[in-house]
């Protein structure tokens, strides 16, 4: 195992990773993930959260195969081809997010989160005891030397999926979770300052005690 991050330097380092290396993840690793996953904060205790794991497995290939279509299908309008030449942060971008396309259905897992309309409802706050389970199942993660990241591209083929997982009536998809060792690297995430994101008493009103780590970088929102 890696040496563990603090759970403050893991809240402030956990980025969205894209790129894996080809090595599964080992059960128990899977299993400690999995159990933090499910030890997300839910109202009244309910936990309308479920997951659905997918390893590489001959019962997973069908569903790895369908996610796959999803992501080229939802990833198609946005798709660009930078020239191999250009180092912008934008054409790097560009083709990391073709490459995480292109290669989801090699991902060493893939988690779908589940919501059970049933236990919640539909309305705005149905996703507020599921998506933090999915942060708690990042952070874990990252704690254990992994990473990946929340993504909604099963959109155009949620319907096949349920087949394939066989979702009970109600129960639907509320994430697609790619996991893996990252070929890349955790590391500070880049957000807008604290002082345009946080305010005291009224909106847009800055409070004088609010600053940045020093050495923070930015990213615009």
């Amino acid at each position: 195992m890696t040496d563990q991050p603090s759970l403050y330097e893991g809240l402030t380092t956990t980025r969205a990773i894209r790129r894996y290396l080809p090595d599964d993840i080992p059960v128990e690793d899977l299993n400690d993930i999995m159990f933090a996953a499910t030890r997300g904060p839910s109202g009244h205790n309910v936990q309308p959260f479920r997951f659905v794991v997918l390893r590489h497995t001959p019962e997973a290939a069908n569903a790895r195969s369908i996610t796959a279509r999803g992501f080229v299908e939802a990833w198609k309008s946005q798709r660009q081809e930078p020239a191999k030449d250009d180092p912008s942060r934008k054409a790097r971008m560009a083709r990391t997010m073709s490459h995480f396309v292109d290669n989801i259905a090699e991902a060493p897992v893939i988690v779908f989160a589940l919501h059970d309309e049933a236990r919640r409802g539909r309305d705005i706050t149905a996703g507020a005891s599921v998506y933090p389970a999915c942060q708690n199942l990042l952070l874990a993660a990252r704690a254990l030397g992994y990473g990946g990241v929340i993504t909604q591209w099963h959109h155009p083929v949620a319907d096949e999926l349920a087949d394939a997982l066989k979702l009970p009536e109600g129960v639907v998809i509320a994430a697609t979770i790619p996991l893996g060792k990252p070929a890349g690297s955790h590391g500070p995430v880049r957000r807008l300052p604290l002082p345009d994101l946080v305010f005291e008493n009224h909106y847009g009103e800055r409070a004088d005690w609010l600053q940045d780590p020093e050495g923070t970088r930015y990213t615009g929102g």
